[in-house]
């Protein structure tokens, strides 16, 4: 069995999240009345940890956490492309901290990755793209991204244009550019790290690719 590194997301802040996914678990199949009080007292408990471990109100904790989570807790999705042209890979400003990420964010209900990556890739970047493989499938705990009290997989497609039209940021983007890899300027790694960008390349330059999974 694949165990996370130690180091990349503390043993506290992950046990406070598997108590929460454990805890709104129970609530979804419990048909007891006893238990549903205990699950419920678990989750409060739980979301009180992680409040406490991020040193944030709990209210921003309880926003956090989707309306889907009222089910069978599972991993939130993100996806995310890469777009390269001519060596460089096409990166947007993010709107809410100024850095700079692939296109992408939740996957939205009705659409599969790659149709969900190709919409991100329009609305963020104004880019007409089709997705055409799957390099990369990570859980987001075991990589060295901040951490975060969510748990999340997250999915990175390398995409081919459909035409060659001028990057122009959306409505959460500041701006859409193509950056040299050897030039790329500060992430936003709640995001996207620097090894996400690296395997693109890796991936996009090899001949017989494989998609590197977690």
């Amino acid at each position: 069995m694949r165990q996370p590194p130690s180091s990349l997301e503390d043993v506290w802040l992950a046990r406070a999240k598997r108590v929460l996914a454990l805890a709104q678990s129970g609530l979804h199949f419990t048909t007891d009345e006893h238990d549903r009080e205990r699950y419920v007292e678990l989750t409060e408990l739980a979301l009180a940890m992680l409040a406490d471990l991020g040193n944030v109100p709990l209210s921003r904790i309880t926003e956090l956490i989707s309306p889907h989570a009222a089910g069978y807790a599972t991993p939130s999705i993100d996806v995310r492309g890469a777009l390269i042209r001519d060596g460089k890979v096409l990166l947007v400003r993010e709107k809410s901290d100024g850095r700079w990420a692939l296109p992408g964010g939740f996957a939205d209900i009705g659409h599969s990755p790659a149709e969900n990556v190709e919409k991100e890739i329009w609305e963020e970047a104004g880019l007409l793209v089709e997705a055409t493989r799957l390099y990369a499938l990570r859980h987001k705990a075991r990589h060295a991204y901040p951490a975060d009290t969510r748990d999340f997989y997250k999915l990175f497609f390398l995409c081919t244009e459909q035409g060659t039209a001028s990057p122009e940021p959306g409505s959460e983007t500041a701006d859409a550019r193509f950056f040299d890899p050897a030039a790329l300027p500060e992430l936003s790694e709640g995001r996207v790290i620097l090894a996400d960008i690296e395997q693109a390349f890796e991936s996009h330059a090899s001949a017989d690719p494989t998609t590197v999974f977690d």
